[in-house]
């Protein structure tokens, strides 16, 4: 865990610059270029406002339009699809760097991970944008974004290892966590309320540690809530993934030797 760290920290310059490649290679050959990484999650939004805003008439959150309750819960579910489905491919996508003895194979990972979350940040200052064009006040409350936005990124690299190292051993992974996202992201409260659950469901939502993600968020950004007021959630969601990360990261360093081989 330690060494992988410590490997991270010191080649953090070669992995922003591969981050960036990686980022602009999504591009390559098409007219429009970045455009069309905001085309599809800004589509997303329109047509979740039109059903549950225009056509359901739904209001989670009194005098607050429904995108703006919105925006805060699935901006950061598209950092983590993004980061997850990209990251279980990191080992076939750099194969040639994995096949090379003098590079660190355990940064590879952080790559794509990185290269998402440039264009997660630009959907933050897109949400504080929409927040400000629609009259809302700055608030010091939104500065906790940040501690959810880490809270993000350390479930995803755990996850990213995890499922990266398995990927090259079991070839259908990349398929199994395709699944596991499409039904994660209708299990997390990001398009419905969790109020509209009945009381004896609502405890096993907080199993998936995502739902801890999107609720911190939305407590930044729309009911100025600490993170300090959920004792029990916040320890839950770092006690999960802590294990998910170390078991994540030791798994990947004992395969690792084998990387090569595979590929």
């Amino acid at each position: 865990m330690f060494e992988t760290l410590t490997d991270i920290w010191k080649e953090r310059k070669l992995i922003i610059v591969l981050s960036q490649a990686d980022f602009k290679k999504k591009f390559v050959g098409s007219y429009l270029g970045i455009f069309w990484m905001f085309v599809q999650p800004i589509i997303s939004i329109l047509i979740y406002y039109l059903v549950f805003q225009v056509g359901f008439k739904t209001n989670p959150v009194d005098d607050m339009p429904y995108v703006l309750w919105l925006m805060p819960g699935i901006f950061p579910w598209f950092f983590f699809n993004e980061a997850l489905q990209g990251g279980v491919l990191t080992l076939s996508s750099y194969q040639y760097l994995v096949k090379k003895i003098v590079f660190k194979v355990d940064i590879l990972p952080m790559v794509k991970i990185v290269s998402s979350l440039f264009l997660h940040l630009i959907f933050l200052y897109i949400n504080i944008f929409v927040y400000l064009l629609w009259g809302e006040y700055p608030s010091i409350w939104w500065l906790q974004s940040i501690y959810y936005l880490f809270c993000n990124l350390t479930l995803i690299i755990g996850l990213v290892y995890l499922t990266a190292a398995i990927n090259v051993f079991v070839k259908d992974m990349s398929q199994i966590v395709n699944i596991c996202l499409q039904f994660g992201f209708w299990l997390a409260p990001i398009m419905w309320d969790e109020s509209i659950m009945p009381d004896m469901l609502r405890p096993f939502l907080k199993i998936n540690p995502f739902t801890y993600i999107v609720n911190g968020f939305r407590d930044s950004f729309v009911f100025h809530i600490g993170f300090w007021e959920r004792p029990v959630n916040t320890a839950y969601f770092w006690g999960i993934s802590m294990l998910i990360l170390l078991s994540g990261v030791k798994l990947y360093k004992r395969m690792e030797p084998h990387f090569a081989d595979m590929l």
